[in-house]
């Protein structure tokens, strides 16, 4: 799945020049706890989120932390952030540059890129233009897919189209996301990268693995030698694939 499938699209934004004031009421009547910055040409400056503002409640002569720097004046960092602290516009307090992803982008990536950066939404863009935002809670709807949705993934997106099956070689069955897997495939092999390949899948919560193989090739792969088509794995599914061809 990917980020496109997820993100809202109709996005309210702000200006640079934008008064916080405005700004506090848009989120509060929106609903949302930050909105990008955007210039009047569509670039993505920043973001302006509640944490912009409850940073601002550390105003004061002597900021808790900012002691030394009141004292022995302030490196880079410092100004920058006091320069947050005293801004009156989107521009002046955001938190920039704007954590951006594209559109094409699994939600995997957006996933680990918002624990990386520990932020809670991405503005996405297509061509460097804003096309949507993708939050937390977006990412977590991809889980509410139905187990259908689930078993016709796994045998298309997978079995068929990924490992070059046919889709009714292999038992697939999800029960709230947990993904059952069984059947005879030709190789052990065959069986670890269907596992892998579907616990990989938006949405499955586990998987259960039911497969059997014909031939234990783990011990007859050369040392060393990697396999250089994951994909392609099954011996029969190749054989079949060329008699279809």
């Amino acid at each position: 799945m990917y980020v496109r499938d997820v993100m809202t699209r109709e996005v309210e934004t702000v200006h640079p020049d934008t008064p916080l004031k405005e700004v506090a009421r848009l989120l509060v009547q929106r609903g949302v706890s930050g909105l990008p910055v955007v210039r009047q040409d569509g670039q993505v400056l920043g973001v302006i989120s509640e944490a912009d503002f409850v940073l601002r409640e550390e105003r004061g002569p002597h900021p808790r932390h900012g002691r030394l720097e009141w004292l022995f004046g302030e490196d880079d960092r410092a100004a920058d952030r006091r320069a947050r602290l005293e801004g009156t516009t989107a521009g002046e307090a955001m938190t920039a540059p704007a954590v951006t992803i594209g559109s094409e982008r699994s939600i995997r990536e957006a996933a680990a890129l918002m624990i990386e950066k520990a932020i809670n939404r991405l503005p996405v863009l297509d061509d460097g233009r804003l096309v949507g935002i993708v939050s937390r809670a977006d990412l977590v709807g991809a889980f509410l897919r139905t187990d259908d949705d689930l078993e016709r993934a796994v045998r298309h997106e997978i079995i068929r189209d990924t490992m070059w099956m046919e889709p009714d070689i292999v038992r697939v069955k999800a029960d709230e996301g947990v993904v059952t897997l069984g059947g005879l495939v030709d190789r052990r092999s065959t069986a670890e990268i269907l596992v892998r390949l579907t616990s990989q899948l938006d949405g499955v919560i586990a998987v259960r693995d039911q497969l059997s193989w014909e031939l234990d090739d783990r011990s007859i792969e050369p040392m060393g030698y990697p396999i250089r088509e994951p994909g392609a794995a099954s011996i029969a599914a190749r054989e079949h694939a060329d008699h279809r061809g």
